[in-house]
This record gives structure tokens, sequence and C-alpha cells, in this order.
């Protein structure tokens, strides 16, 4: 999985100083230290879900910090839904559910932009259900097995 060359080894897209600016732009935090909180906690929650080339191709998208905070995390051993995911963070945050849930929210509108569309998709399709709507985007049903 490692041994194979990425497609694109550039450069991030933006520096994590950038990034800060832009998640404390849209989550209309206070300060840059808030920002960096929010940016470091989600995505944390989202190494723990992550796994596969995924997680290795968004790490290549973003900041080498904010890399080195996805790709530090150990994969959990249970995916959890969107919903699940943001009332995990806000217990490991000590925050509310909708704190946690506009966090996840403007960290993971940057994330978007630097992953773009096909990654995205390919991110969605990894992950339950539930992670769309964090990812600003429309939460599509997904196909259900035939029954045998």
């Amino acid at each position: 999985m490692y041994d194979q060359p990425r497609a694109n080894p550039s450069q991030a897209a933006m520096t994590f100083d950038q990034m800060l600016e832009r998640v404390r732009y849209e989550g209309a935090h206070p300060t840059r230290e808030r920002a960096e909180e929010a940016v470091r906690t989600v995505l944390a929650a989202l190494g723990r879900q992550l796994t596969g080339e995924e997680r290795v191709d968004l790490a290549q998208c973003l900041p080498v910090e904010a890399a080195l905070t996805l790709t530090a995390q150990i994969p959990a051993t249970e995916q959890l839904t969107g919903w699940g995911f943001v009332k995990d963070l806000a217990e490991r945050t000590g925050t509310t559910p909708a704190v946690a849930r506009w966090d996840t929210g403007a960290v993971l509108a940057v994330v978007t932009r630097l992953a773009g569309p096909d990654l995205l998709a390919r991110i969605l399709r990894r992950l339950p259900g539930g992670y769309a709507l964090l990812f600003g985007q429309a939460e599509l049903r997904r196909p259900e097995p035939a029954a045998a």
C-alpha cells in the first residue's frame, strides 16, 4: 500500500496557517488558537474513522501539520455513523453535540476543498452513512443489497 507512488505528490494547496485562517473564518472562531483546536480535534477524530488508500491520499492533500494529526491516530475497530462521529467528538472534547457539529462542519468544509471531488467521493464511499452532510455534501441514499 505504501510502496506505490502516488499520482499527485505535490505540496498542499495551502499552508497550515492558511488552513487555520480558513477554518477560523468558516467556523466564526474568535481566535486562531480556537480554530487550531477545532482542526486538531476534528482531524484526529476523522483519522480514527478513515482507513486505506483514502486516508493516505487525504493526508497528501493536507498541510503537513494537519496530515500528521490525521495519520497519528490508530483507526477505530468500529466505524461510527456521521451522527456517532459528532457525538463521540463532543464527548472527547467536553462540548455539546451542537458545538462539535459546528467545528466539524468548519474543518471539513476546508478539507473538502483540499481533497477535491474525486477523493471526497472515495472517502464518502468508505465511511458509513451520515458523513456527506458533515462534508457539506448532499446525502444520497445508498443502494440496499438485494434480499436473498
